[in-house]
Parts: C-alpha cells; sequence; structure tokens
C-alpha cells in the first residue's frame, strides 16, 4: 500500500486538545470532527491538508487524553498517515483501530520539511522524501495490519471477517 502526498509538519508533544479541542468532543460525527482538526495549533490547517497528505512530528505526537475522536479528525479529514519520532502510546492504539496509518520514524520527522513530498509504502516501511532525495525506513507493517488499515478500521476489518465466515459456513451447509 502506497500512499503519496505533502507534509505538514509540528513539533514535539502535540497532545490530543491541540489536534481536536475539547469543545468539539461533543459530537462523533467525522465530518464535523474534520472540519476543526489542528485548529488550536494551525489554524489555516483545514484551507492547507488535501486528501492523501501526510502529518509529521517530532516526538510524543497524540499525548493527553484517550479520546478516540483525535485519530478519527486526523483521518477524516484526508491525511493519509502521520509519521512521527514517537507516538503517545493511546494514540498508536487508537489510530491503528479507526485504520489511520501511522509510522515511527525519527530521521523522517526530523529532516522533512513544510510541504516536502513523501511517498510512503506501508508494507516495506520505506519513507521517501521526493523533494529531499532522502529514503527512510520505519517498521513495516505486517499483513494482518495491512489488512486492518485497509478494511478502514478494526469494526470494519471485523464485520468483513465475520462475514466471510459466515459465508463459508452458509457454503459447506450446501454441499
Amino acid at each position: 500500500m502506497k500512499l503519496t502526498g505533502r507534509v505538514h509538519l509540528y513539533g514535539a508533544n502535540v497532545d490530543t486538545d491541540a489536534i481536536i479541542p475539547a469543545r468539539y468532543l461533543n459530537t462523533s460525527d467525522p465530518v464535523e470532527l474534520a472540519k476543526h482538526c489542528m485548529e488550536s495549533t494551525d489554524l489555516g490547517f483545514g484551507a492547507r491538508v488535501r486528501p492523501g497528505d501526510f502529518i509529521v512530528a517530532t516526538t510524543n505526537f497524540g499525548c493527553g487524553s484517550s479520546r478516540e475522536h483525535a485519530p478519527v479528525a486526523i483521518k477524516a479529514c484526508g491525511v493519509a498517515a502521520v509519521i512521527a519520532g514517537s507516538f503517545a502510546r493511546i494514540f498508536y492504539r487508537n489510530a491503528i483501530n479507526i485504520g489511520l496509518p501511522i509510522l515511527e520514524c525519527v530521521p523522517a520527522a526530523q529532516e522533512s520539511q513544510p510541504g516536502d513530498t513523501l511517498e510512503v509504502d506501508l508494507a516495506s516501511g520505506e519513507i521517501i522524501n521526493i523533494t529531499r532525495g532522502r529514503t527512510y525506513r520505519a517498521q513495516p507493517y505486517p499483513e494482518f495490519m495491512l489488512e486492518l488499515v485497509q478494511a478502514g478500521g478494526l469494526v470494519e476489518y471485523t464485520k468483513r471477517r465475520l462475514a466471510a465466515q459466515q459465508h463459508a459456513v452458509s457454503d459447506s451447509k450446501r454441499v
């Protein structure tokens, strides 16, 4: 699974309140959350972000509360993946659960600049900064995690698996 987009760069300790301000937590509608993604940190983000772009940050991205709203808002505004030197563990898990790819890669996070074009291959973990002519390696996604992300998250992945199992059981009863 290859992704290509532009960099939106942030520093260290971007917390979930910076990603989606608490005043918008009364909704779980992804479209509404996307309208307010990063507005506390970067008021122009919503106007600049395009489907397929990347958020790149240095360390401890997604720290703060355990709300799932933060990765939902990021995914809903079209961000293809988040690349950082490190993530808060609960954000990491929430992102995977909702199908938002995230990669830990210190050099890519440190050397990227706003507007750089990246190409990311989740299966190999390769991150190419096309603008700077640099290649980096993050941990590649295992097959089951690629399937989970491609399905759109844990809920959709589980629905598909259950449907496939039910279909297989129905087919075996017909024989």
